[in-house]
């Protein structure tokens, strides 16, 4: 005999089948059937609900759930503005490669060509921000639906994938079985033919290198990248989204990141090269049009999916197969005679010095603040390989792109594709909840951590030990000095001071003031010695922020 359920019972044992941990959301009318079921499951493995102070944060720390982990968070909210506020954090997810499956109330079937309460076209609003979006029409298609769409969400580039769910379909009765655990797909793998030709394009090349960008982030391909390097020394930059390809073991290869302005180590690299491996490189990270100005480059285009060409960027082969299996078969196949000419190392070796210097310039403030890399080089000395770092947007992610090291992949994170303000803390937050006994910190200015700073409650309601670093000028500096760059002055850039330490006392947090290195290294030490979340603002100086725009090289780049 078959069981009878509600639509909603359905679509969370689908959510277990595809061992879905946590749903975050805020409630409302026409969702509430499903916060119900989640909330009193008696399935043991049923994801356990986080109730967010913002749809929008909900959707951040859902897609911080993707990235980190390679499978899709899952976001509830009501209709209506409910789920209008998605859009941006989806937009965001599916433009940086991040899968997420979301889930939006919508009214009844019989209101939804009515002008009633929160009645829109919420299929159509979200077609723009996902991979897919579908409204489901009957409760019997719900699992279905929702496989369908977690499948699209970690398909090809990972994205996000929307659900409209009619209220009376959520509650409606379900008598069909739902869909089981999703088989990984196999990977095609590259033919002897096709190694030979890029082996052939090495032994050619005068100064080959690698740009590992964020499909290179996978565990298993800077695995593969590790060995590829261990057999062949070759230079690597990455892409603000491809940070941690490179370990300990291989950072005489490290050449820094490339993105935003052209005029790092990096794209001097690049410029210089006539051989680009690209390994899980996006344009959305840093368009061809900047870093292959010249189209003198030779390209190799290994990644999961087809890259889009455009004038700059035309490969002359293209690799559509798993990243980690091609580069482990180019490991096994390249002769181990094959090494760097020495016009490359020497090259190389000039760089190498320019790079190296780069952290330790001579740095002066203003009495009360900090220098960005005063800040840079207290946090560097804090953490651990083992430590999550995510990085908002301002000038704060400039100065750590450039100049903060990881080791690891996927524990600095950045918003490149989209640079979207406020995502540094619920992302902060997803990394505590998949990673529980690892250090997380997370770096915002002060421009873009009110956008999700509400987020804190949830951080102290759930006891995160997460610590909040808050680069404190009263300005939307990123903004600020390249309107100062383009026009002499600024406009539309200066708000009000916030205490932030009274802020983060306010919710239940504590908070500390740091003016230079001495005491943010202690506030630091105090930091992870809490029991849940931690600010500290620090006064920042950026009067050299104009030297971000400016050329590090001149005579190569200008």
């Amino acid at each position: 005999m078959t069981n009878k359920k509600r639509g909603s019972q359905a679509l969370i044992q689908s959510m277990i089948n595809q061992q879905v941990q946590y749903v975050f959301g805020i409630p409302g009318a026409k969702v509430d059937q499903l916060f119900e079921d989640l909330q009193y499951s008696d399935q043991p493995n049923a994801p356990k609900l986080i109730v967010t102070r913002h749809e929008q944060n909900a959707a951040f720390i859902a897609a911080g759930i993707g990235r980190l982990t390679g499978k899709p968070g899952v976001v509830a909210t009501t209709s209506g503005p409910g789920v209008s506020n998605l859009v941006t954090a989806l937009m965001t997810a599916t433009a940086e490669g991040d899968p997420v499956v979301a889930l939006g109330g919508q009214v009844p079937r019989d209101d939804l060509a009515r002008y009633t309460h929160q009645s829109i076209p919420s299929k159509e609003l979200m077609s723009v921000a996902s991979k897919s979006s579908v409204e489901v029409q009957d409760s019997n298609n719900l699992s279905e639906a929702f496989t369908n769409a977690y499948s699209t969400a970690i398909s090809g580039k990972p994205g996000a994938s929307f659900l409209s769910l009619p209220a009376d379909v959520l509650s409606g009765e379900v008598t069909r079985p739902e869909m089981q655990q999703l088989q990984a797909p196999e990977q095609t793998q590259t033919s002897a033919k096709t190694l030979d030709q890029i082996i052939n394009l090495l032994k050619n090349a005068k100064l080959p290198v690698i740009l590992a960008g964020m499909r290179a982030s996978s565990p298993a391909v800077t695995e593969a990248l590790h060995q590829l390097l261990a057999k062949v020394s070759l230079p690597v930059v990455e892409t603000y989204q491809g940070a941690g390809a490179i370990s300990h073991e291989f950072e005489a290869d490290y050449f820094g990141r490339v993105g935003l302005f052209r005029n790092q180590i990096g794209d001097t690299l690049l410029k210089q090269s006539d051989l680009v491996i690209a390994i899980g490189y996006d344009p959305v990270e840093y368009e061809a049009r900047n870093w292959n100005v010249e189209h003198n480059d030779q390209i190799i285009n290994i990644d999961t999916v087809a890259p889009e060409l455009t004038v700059d960027y035309q490969p002359d082969m293209v690799i559509e197969s798993d990243i980690a299996g091609t580069l482990s078969a180019l490991t096994d196949a390249l002769p181990a005679s094959y090494h760097l000419p020495k016009t490359a190392v020497d090259q190389l070796t000039k760089l190498r010095s320019e790079f190296d210097g780069q952290s330790t310039t001579a740095t002066t403030a203003k009495p009360g603040t900090m220098h960005p890399l005063d800040i840079v080089n207290t946090l560097q000395e804090k953490v651990d390989d083992d430590t999550t770092v995510t990085v908002d947007i301002g000038s704060h992610y400039i100065w750590m792109a450039r100049h903060f090291r990881i080791y690891r992949p996927r524990h600095l994170l950045f918003s490149n594709g989209m640079q979207t303000l406020g995502v540094s803390l619920p992302w902060a937050i997803a990394a505590k909840l998949v990673r529980p006994d690892e250090k997380v910190i997370s770096v915002s200015g002060d421009g873009g951590f009110l956008f999700s700073g509400q987020e804190l409650e949830t951080a102290v309601r759930l006891k995160l030990n997460i610590v909040q670093l808050i680069w404190n000028d009263g300005y939307y500096d990123m903004v600020k000095f390249q309107e100062e760059a383009k026009y002499g002055k600024n406009a539309g850039v200066k708000f009000g001071p916030v205490d932030y330490v009274k802020y983060a006392e306010s919710f239940g947090a504590k908070g500390f003031r740091a003016t230079n290195s001495e005491e943010l290294a202690n506030a630091l030490d105090q930091a992870q010695q809490a029991a849940g979340p931690v600010i500290i603002d620090i006064p920042v100086d950026y009067s050299d922020n104009i030297e971000l725009k400016s050329a590090l090289l001149p005579d190569i780049l200008n």
